[in-house]
């Protein structure tokens, strides 16, 4: 069979299909690549790639593009199972024998409503990674004998069985090739990342014990697997001589400094190629790999510091205490790595007072940007069983009708709204300080393209902000 990757159309902005690193649309633009997607259409003849949202195709669009392909998998979420499964049931009804497929944390978790939401519409789910059993399928392999999978039969839910985790991650092939092959690469935009970058990974699952973090508790696991150092080097050496105009690589693993020596490794193998990269990475990462990736051309790392409250850390499991993120601060700063740190609100502890202490706490770190988060317990994590057991997840509309994130979590000290409300007022306390602003215009002043795109950015966080607010009205 020929199989369609799709990131099918949602919401405008909406980046939750694809990188899956944020279910919802985005303050300011920002897309991930569909690298899950790339890794099985890279190891099948006639495949194709479509990012739906960044490549603006309409549903119109992408089911003229399925008429040609006998299977269409996709890459489904929480917050859009209902639409996804609305494409399948479109796809079905102008071809019924193609084969649709999806996968993803939700239907790994829960497979059998899953199934049962789209009775007319899916095949078959994939339960964990599907690169080889999305492969097997189009092989002509029985259901029966591709592990891993879940399918209707006279109206009842089978299950294979459960497929290993992936350890061989050389046995994969780059994803890069697939990216020039079939994505707009230009029009892939994360605002702190230089314009145009390329993401891929160089390990699967986080060892991190994160209660709220969904991808290693539902679907690349706890146990970490690494590429070899020599495999992530031929990667981006590829990427330096076929896609000239990079300008940023993203190691976009789940944690890749997790792996203090294989971070180490990849970084001294790489440094001669003359690179720029980020990375994710945990707020405790030591002074001497932080240097060593920098001088590999590392400039710019994610790190999730969630709260500034002490106690909300050790109630989600953090690892990571306040102490060891003002050094790691204090350690990249005296690198020049810049930061873009991420918060959550709402998390298990969270109060009135959380509130404003994690808010003081990011403009005391002093970060080159932020993001906000709602706290959102998204089935298979253990943060999703906590707030079910104490009753406090007070609705299941993880986002609104145009994709913005909605406060489903409800406390008796702290409501929703509040918690809600504590997003726009954590942005304009950080971002509208006269510190921050003074070196905004001093940066717009003496670099033109600095200027436009921070007018630019400046420009749709407001217009975001305008319509977050219809959206609580």
């Amino acid at each position: 069979m020929k199989p369609l990757f799709l990131n099918p159309p949602t919401f405008e902005d909406f980046d939750g299909g694809a990188g899956a690193r944020y279910q919802a649309s985005r303050e300011v633009t920002s897309f991930w690549y569909p690298t899950w997607l790339c890794y099985p259409a890279g190891m099948i003849e006639g495949s194709r790639v479509v990012d739906a949202p960044v490549q603006k195709y309409t549903l119109e669009h992408c089911l003229s593009i399925a008429k040609n392909f006998d299977m269409v998998v996709m890459y489904t979420s929480t917050p859009t199972l209902k639409i996804d499964i609305e494409t399948a049931r479109r796809i079905k009804s102008q071809k019924p024998e193609t084969v649709t497929v999806l996968t993803g944390p939700h239907v790994t978790i829960l497979p059998d409503e899953s199934l049962l939401a789209g009775k007319d519409s899916i095949d078959i789910v994939c339960r964990g990674e599907f690169d080889y059993a999305i492969k097997e399928l189009c092989e002509g392999w029985k259901w029966d004998d591709v592990q891993g999978i879940s399918f209707l039969r006279n109206g009842t839910a089978v299950h294979t069985p459960d497929r290993p985790i992936l350890t061989d991650l050389d046995a994969l092939p780059f994803v890069a090739p697939i990216y020039k092959r079939d994505l707009a690469i230009s029009e892939y935009v994360i605002p702190h990342f230089k314009s145009p970058y390329v993401a891929i990974y160089t390990s699967r699952g986080c060892p991190a014990k994160c209660t709220f973090c969904l991808w290693p508790q539902t679907y690349s696991g706890q146990k970490m697997r690494t590429r070899s150092p020599q495999s992530v080097y031929e990667e981006v050496k590829w990427i330096k001589e076929n896609l000239p105009e990079i300008r940023d690589i993203s190691f976009d693993d789940d944690t890749f400094s997790a792996d203090k020596k294989h971070a180490r490794e990849v970084a001294e193998l790489i440094k001669p190629l003359k690179v720029s990269w980020v990375i994710n990475a945990r707020a405790n990462c030591d002074f001497d790999t932080l240097k060593i990736m920098r001088d590999a051309g590392l400039h710019h790392v994610i790190v999730g510091f969630e709260s500034g409250d002490e106690q909300i850390l050790k109630n989600i499991k953090k690892g990571v205490t306040k102490a060891q993120a003002i050094q790691f601060v204090k350690d990249c700063k005296k690198l020049g790595i810049t930061i873009h740190g991420a918060f959550i609100m709402g998390l298990p502890g969270e109060t009135r007072e959380t509130i404003q202490e994690t808010i003081s706490y990011a403009k005391m770190l002093d970060l080159d940007s932020i993001q906000v988060s709602l706290a959102s317990p998204y089935p298979g994590t253990e943060f999703y069983e906590q707030c079910k057991r104490e009753g406090w997840i007070a609705s299941d509309a993880y986002i609104d009708d145009t994709g913005h994130q909605m406060c489903v979590i409800n406390y008796p000290h702290l409501s929703n709204d509040e918690i809600f409300k504590a997003v726009e007022d954590f942005y304009n306390k950080f971002y509208f300080r006269p510190k921050y602003i003074l070196r905004s215009i001093g940066k717009m002043i003496v670099n033109s393209d600095v200027r436009k795109k921070l007018l630019k950015d400046g420009k749709q966080y407001l217009e975001y902000m305008r319509k977050r607010k219809q959206t609580q009205n």
